[in-house]
């Protein structure tokens, strides 16, 4: 019985998770800082605008932080790739 793996372009579960808290936690500051710039910048009561920049602050962070985790993963893949064909 040969122990080969079968050929697949998925990377390993431990690598996807920690690209799913990655992104997470990028929309997590993503958020922090669209608030706090919107607060430097009002005063008073400014519920909306303040929503609004944790809202634009999480996507746009989040999709950023993703972009990122989409190349280091298919990297991993790649890499695997090149280590198996050695």
């Amino acid at each position: 019985m040969t122990d080969e793996r079968p050929l697949s372009a998925l990377p390993s579960p431990i690598a996807r998770a920690v690209a799913f808290v990655s992104i997470l936690i990028g929309g997590l500051a993503g958020g922090v800082i669209g608030y706090a710039l919107v607060d430097i910048q009002y005063s008073g009561d400014a519920t909306w605008p303040r929503g609004l920049g944790i809202v634009i602050g999480s996507v746009v962070t989040a999709g950023g932080t993703a972009i990122v985790a989409v190349l280091v993963l298919r990297a991993l893949g790649e890499w695997r790739d090149i280590n198996d064909r050695r």
